[in-house]
């Protein structure tokens, strides 16, 4: 997509609510809509969305724009417009119905259990923008008062989040106040999912939330072994690290009622698979993975230093965002090799934000996938670039259904001692693109195998020093050196 359209010029797009480039269209397009689809990956979203009439039209859209020097709003939909000719695409899509422990979702995307689904508005809202069910933010017997502020991130050169840490804990409604929630709800959108997420303290407790939970209108129960922010002892991950508790709450909540029961383990293990078999001889029918990874983000203390002031107290909290996302897969995967666990439902999180990600999760065994993070960060209205974009590529690669996706890739998962050693695999550099500035030069120096010369702000490399590890793939600014995927044996 990067001959069509540069990811630098997407990048600088603000996403913004009530997007002002839209309403000054003329041609009825939604240049906001399609510039976000862009974003979120949904190319072919995007390209549909487009037509030829920005070709002769002297772009308001451009001129309204927040950013009207920043970004070339008329260029990027005309380009859109000449690949959308050039390619004769088509634009079918496919059903992407699936279910959850049996019961049948319109799609597998779900809000994450957290503050994006802790009210009833919130949840009416992401029902009706096409999310297929909510994991509702935890409820619970315990008295809640949060920290403030209690959010910290990382950000990339554009301003979005790398990492977002949080020391959240549960939902600080009432129990009453929580089931009224579900109870309406389910009136309203009886298709809907709603997946109910509940910690207790002891036996007692977990029971009673299940049972009245069941009684509300859950369609499941998922079991929060795992938020790493509590500030009670023996909840949380406390109980998560720990297969025996996992297995004595999963049991006691299983036998109080007749829904289907997820656990949500913690990823601050070094293996998941006894916490998820201790909960499968529980009586569960799904596991929930990830949460969030223990962590402590940026804290400003160089300039309080200067100014001799007193540096602000922080505390390790849950990590979450597009960083977590290799740590979540590795974690999934692991769930879905291990066969004594083929028959449970894997829902899937951890650092998703567009429909590409959510492939790699579903490739790897998951079933239904839940976001928060780029929620908080976009909003609910990335569920459309989500349905298409896995719409469009299931129909795309000749896909019926999802189901023929989940764990595509497993066979694919190897340990590292199994990865051929016996061949390189050269750079390949596409020099009518190339910038001319010389990083992969820099970083092969520096940080590889001396291979690249940089002559008159040319780069070429030598075959005999090249070992193939692509580091100038990976730094090239442009995306001009590529992989030849062309194998040559070692000699």
């Amino acid at each position: 997509m990067d001959n069509i359209v540069s990811t630098r010029d997407i990048i600088k797009c603000l996403l913004c609510y009530d997007a002002l480039c839209s309403k000054a269209c003329p041609n009825n397009l939604d240049p906001a809509k399609i510039l976000r689809s862009l974003r979120f990956k949904n190319y072919k979203g995007a390209l549909e969305n487009v037509t030829n009439a920005c070709i002769n039209c002297s772009a308001p859209c451009q001129k309204k724009c927040i950013l009207e020097n920043e970004i070339n709003i008329r260029r990027i939909l005309i380009n859109c417009q000449k690949a959308k000719e050039k390619f004769n695409m088509k634009f079918d899509k496919a059903d992407i119905k699936t279910d959850i422990c049996g019961i049948e979702i319109e799609n597998p995307f779900l809000l994450s259990s957290s503050v994006v689904a802790s009210t009833y508005d919130m949840c009416k809202r992401a029902f009706e923008a096409g999310w297929a069910g909510v994991a509702f933010k935890t409820i619970c017997m315990m008295d809640i008062v949060e920290a403030s502020p209690r959010y910290s991130a990382i950000k990339g050169l554009d301003g979005s989040f790398t990492a977002f840490k949080n020391i959240e804990q549960l939902s600080d409604h009432s129990v009453v106040e929580n089931l009224e929630i579900f109870k309406k709800l389910k009136k309203e959108f009886p298709n809907k999912f709603l997946l109910v997420s509940i910690m207790g303290r002891d036996e007692d407790e977990w029971k009673y939330l299940a049972k009245e939970s069941e009684k509300a209108g859950a369609d499941a129960l998922e079991l929060n072994f795992s938020c790493p922010n509590m500030t009670e002892d023996g909840t949380g991950s406390d109980v998560g690290q720990i297969p025996e508790l996992v297995e004595k709450y999963t049991k006691a909540v299983v036998d109080s009622v007749k829904i289907p029961v997820i656990a949500k383990l913690t990823p601050n293990v070094m293996v998941m698979s006894p916490q998820a078999l201790a909960a499968k001889r529980g009586g569960a029918k799904g596991i929930a993975a990830i949460n969030t990874i223990k962590s402590i983000t940026e804290f400003n203390f160089i300039e309080k230093i200067f100014k001799s002031e007193k540096i602000d107290k922080f505390a390790v909290g849950g990590l979450s965002g597009q960083s977590v996302k290799p740590i979540a897969l590795r974690f999934i995967a692991e769930l879905s090799l291990n066969k004594e666990l083929k028959d449970m439902h894997i829902s899937a999180m951890g650092g998703i934000y567009n429909y590409e990600d959510a492939l790699m999760f579903l490739s790897l065994g998951a079933g239904s996938i839940q976001i928060t993070t780029a929620v908080m960060e976009y909003g609910y209205r990335i569920i459309d670039d989500l349905i298409d974009g896995l719409k469009y590529f299931l129909a795309s690669a000749g896909f019926k259904s999802l189901k023929e996706l989940e764990g595509l890739n497993l066979k694919n998962v190897v340990d590292v001692e199994e990865m051929d050693r016996n061949y390189v695999i050269y750079p390949k550099f596409i020099l009518d693109k190339c910038l001319h500035c010389g990083r992969c030069y820099i970083s092969c120096m520096d940080g590889g195998h001396q291979a690249i010369k940089f002559e008159d702000r040319k780069p070429s490399f030598d075959p005999k020093k090249c070992v193939g590890c692509h580091l100038c793939v990976l730094v090239c600014p442009n995306n001009a050196i590529i992989s030849s995927e062309i194998k040559v044996r070692k000699s």
